[in-house]
């Protein structure tokens, strides 16, 4: 039996389970925007990220908007949550290299944040990359990562999903004592937390792993429990699965009637729903189990299977043409962030302009008005102060973002690279303050006197002009 247990499927089945109808993500952008609480904002944006397993390209569409918001809005939350996201649904598509260009972007956004949710989804989403690719160890790697990671937060679907996720990874590279191990602990969690919604995909892969051990009774309990979870949480997908691997369970056993019998369960449990392409397997099965018995139920299911089959590629080729107007549709956003983002650094850069022209404009006012006579050495002084205080501030507001982005904003690094700024701008400060207001106050004050002197002169030499009246 293969169970191809995936993260975001289990997420969706805890978050929304039994939900009739897809919501949209831009019903949930205002809800989004006025929580401030990262934990909340994260479930409210994979609320509208649930619809990968039914409508990939829904989701995809819902995966970009959130993205774009998140840009938008500077949210490392929306955006991890987008761009993971759009990682799975390629993977859906069969698209290894760019669902893992997408899952790599978010673990990138995922590590500026650095917030242990975000991580070890992220981490957990590009390991599923690794795996389909068959490199074990690099996926391990990550997986044990989204195990460390999920341990920091509450217990809720990290917790489970890291090990069952691990166990699923060693169980395809043969390594199956850590493949039990993981999935024992993952089971373990599940029934201790109480959060059973992805019950029946662990029972799957223990199944699983008995088979491969040589346990077939215990390996065919396990897939028992696993269909029944499946009929618990009303999934057409995950009720067919453990029918699949029950029919050829017996089919291998050399029990031909009984798995007859599952296979057509299995066939039935998936017509008339969206997972309807999923009778290809039991449908081959059939006719190879009819094939020298019954002629006309072998060519019953094998016309089953093509149309099937027919149907697969059919959708799949729809849902491909739909991918290439999402693609468009999310080029479009980008180049709308791209231009906003141009926008934004135009606006702060007008800004740092003025700033300048006005610092520019206040020093020259302030050279012309200490020459004239009428400004004091009292005004002068403080002038000048609030002079180099302004300029220095400016110079402060400069570096500030220069700073953050070698710093990436770390608190200490932050106020280390100030505290030598400040070190070698405050001495600097004060001689420029001593010099700047001796200076202008000296010649301020030379200014003064030599007007005094012209005036008294000039009384003077009026005093002495004046005619004498007659005798």
């Amino acid at each position: 039996m293969t169970c191809r247990t995936t993260f975001f499927a289990a997420l969706a089945c805890v978050l929304l389970s039994g939900t009739a109808h897809a919501q949209r993500m831009e019903d949930l952008l205002p809800r989004l925007t006025a929580e401030k609480n990262d934990s909340a904002r994260f479930y409210i944006g994979f609320s509208g990220l649930t619809v990968s397993e039914t409508n990939p390209v829904l989701d995809m569409h819902n995966a970009g908007v959130l993205l774009v918001h998140g840009q938008m809005k500077k949210d490392k939350v929306s955006q991890v949550l987008g761009l993971l996201c759009l990682g799975y649904d390629y993977r859906v598509f069969g698209s290894t290299a760019k669902a893992l260009e997408y899952n790599l972007k978010g673990v990138a956004v995922a590590e500026e944040s650095g917030d242990p949710r975000l991580l070890a989804s992220a981490y957990a989403g590009v390991s599923t990359n690794y795996l389909d690719l068959q490199e074990y160890p690099i996926a391990i790697e990550y997986g044990q990562k989204s195990i460390a990671n999920a341990a920091k937060v509450e217990v809720n679907m990290f917790t489970m999903v890291g090990p069952m996720f691990l166990g699923e990874t060693y169980l395809a590279a043969g390594r199956l004592d850590s493949a039990l191990s993981y999935t024992q602990m993952a089971y373990e969690l599940t029934m201790s937390s109480g959060i059973k919604d992805y019950l029946g995909a662990i029972y799957g892969q223990l199944g699983a792993i008995q088979m491969r051990l040589k346990n077939p009774t215990l390996a065919e309990s396990y897939i028992q429990l696993a269909l029944q979870e499946g009929y618990r949480i009303g999934s057409p997908k995950y009720i067919n699965i453990p029918y699949v691997a029950l029919a050829e369970f017996h089919t291998a056993a050399g029990r031909p009637d009984s798995a007859t019998s599952y296979a057509k369960k299995a066939i039935a449990a998936v017509q008339g729903t969206p997972f309807s392409t999923m009778v290809r397997k039991p449908a081959q099965l059939l006719t190879e189990l009819y094939r020298n018995s019954n002629v006309d139920s072998a060519f019953k299911y094998s016309e089953m299977y093509k149309t099937a089959n027919d149907s697969l590629y059919n959708f799949k080729a729809i849902q491909q043409t739909q991918l290439m107007t999402f693609e468009e549709e999310a080029r479009q956003q980008q180049v709308q962030v791209a231009h906003a983002e141009d926008e934004a650094q135009r606006a702060n850069n007008i800004q740092y302009a003025l700033i300048a022209l006005g610092i520019v404009v206040f020093i020259l006012g302030f050279l012309i008005f200490s020459r004239s006579h009428v400004a004091s050495a009292k005004v002068i002084s403080f002038l000048s102060v609030v002079a180099l205080l302004i300029v220095f501030e400016f110079l402060n507001l400069l570096l500030h973002p220069f700073i953050g982005s070698i710093t990436h904003h770390s608190p200490v690094f932050m106020l280390a690279a100030l505290v030598c700024i400040a070190a070698l701008l405050i001495p600097l400060h004060h001689r420029l303050e001593k010099w700047a207001t001796k200076m202008l106050v000296e010649k301020n004050a030379a200014r003064r006197l030599a007007h005094a002197k012209r005036t008294i002169e000039e009384l003077e030499a009026g005093t002495v002009a004046v005619p004498s009246g007659p005798a």
